[in-house]
């Protein structure tokens, strides 16, 4: 980038602040806040799961300097607060660690830690009601993408992987979807009041509003590492149409790993623009190295993990990665079995109106365009047919 590119990057608003998020929408903490700025999430279910039933990450510094030879852990807080210079430099990071390995870890990103611990153990206590209960909220179609897939029903595994797509089994996962609120043509599925677990509408509708929220300032921050103007991206991802997705990986027995094919979620790539992923202590995690292999995204302490989709990949005219990665069985054997597995992704959109098409600086001219422009809407729907 050059020096008056810099220069002219108009410095960014404080926090992005997405339009009608509603009253649900809970605060963001910033770096500098005390542990008792904000009142946590409190959460009251039939089948109680307190936070402390979740085993999330916990990281020591060694493990942390090592990560960033692959994957770069990042201080968010320097670009939330920081200087001009600083968010520059983080700016710059950001779009370096998705250039280079589609992934990064992102420490101090807003998201106070007792939301996150309320969100798992809402999710997990949604995973532990009646079978029957949870498949009166069924994914319907790739149109809505709203709702409760069991066991089995999503395949992820690639097409050309291992013996090819038709040969991998289900994914050995369930998982719940939730969009944006409001949306007449396709409403979320929530559970009746009184039934199931109580305030679980609210405590996700909160957690929603805050990835929200960390999307707009993260994409905030590849525009200004890409030369654009901070607020470049925020008329593409005014509506906010992007996907919060609960997911279970329930515990298996040893047995089942005797199959060299078994694994908790087929490699992929991501379909959208960016996912937020917030990981439980168990890991299994795969990331593709440039070198084929795969290696260990290991949880991070008070970090999230965040990937470029190939919808990004797209936008930016391959600019930007879109990496493989997959689930694997946790590296930790408990007894004859694998124990479950927790994780929250919040998959990242345009607008599904929005025309997208390479970015300004990631083309020569009109031919070098790898791409034809194609709205979101219809493109994410050509995605999600060939998963379900």
């Amino acid at each position: 980038m050059s020096r008056a590119a810099l220069t002219n990057i108009a410095r960014p608003r404080a926090l992005y602040a997405p339009r009608a998020l509603g009253p649900t929408v809970l605060s963001l903490v910033s770096h500098k806040a005390t542990p008792n700025a904000t009142r946590p999430l409190t959460v009251c279910s039939k089948r109680s799961l307190t936070t402390s039933s979740i085993k999330l990450a916990t990281t020591s510094p060694v493990v942390q300097k090592k990560l960033d030879s692959f994957i770069p852990l990042i201080d968010f807080s320097k670009f939330l607060h920081g200087s001009e210079t600083e968010r520059k430099q983080i700016a710059a990071e950001i779009l370096g660690g998705f250039q280079n390995a589609g992934f990064i870890y992102l420490q101090n990103h807003g998201i106070a830690p007792d939301a996150v611990r309320t969100a798992f153990a809402t999710s997990a206590s949604f995973f532990a009601e009646p079978d029957e209960d949870k498949l009166n909220l069924s994914w319907l179609s790739p149109e809505s993408n709203r709702g409760y897939s069991a066991r089995g029903r999503e395949k992820l595994k690639r097409v050309g992987e291992g013996d090819g797509e038709d040969a991998a089994p289900p994914d050995m996962k369930e998982s719940f979807e939730i969009g944006r609120e409001g949306d007449p043509a396709f409403p979320n599925q929530w559970p009746r009041d009184g039934t199931m677990v109580d305030g679980f509408k609210d405590t996700m509708l909160g957690f929603y509003g805050l990835c929200r929220q960390l999307h707009g300032n993260v994409m905030s921050a590849i525009a200004v590492g890409m030369g654009l103007d901070a607020q470049y991206f925020e008329r593409f991802i005014s509506s906010g149409d992007n996907t919060l997705r609960l997911l279970h990986y329930p515990g298996v027995d040893a047995s089942v790993w005797k199959n060299a094919n078994a694994v908790r979620a087929g490699a992929h790539s991501d379909y959208g623009s960016l996912t937020l992923l917030f990981q439980d202590g168990r890991g299994g995690l795969q990331v593709q190295s440039p070198s084929g292999d795969f290696v260990d995204a290991t949880p991070v302490e008070g970090a999230i993990v965040v990937n470029a989709g190939d919808l990004l990949a797209r936008w930016s005219n391959d600019t930007i990665k879109s990496t493989i990665h997959r689930v694997v069985e946790p590296p930790v054997k408990e007894a004859d079995s694998y124990p479950p597995r927790y994780s929250i992704a919040y998959f990242c959109n345009p607008n599904h109106s929005s025309f997208i098409e390479a970015l300004p600086g990631t083309f020569a001219t009109e031919d070098s365009k790898k791409y034809k422009g194609i709205q979101t809407g219809e493109y994410l729907v050509q995605r999600l047919t060939a998963t379900y």
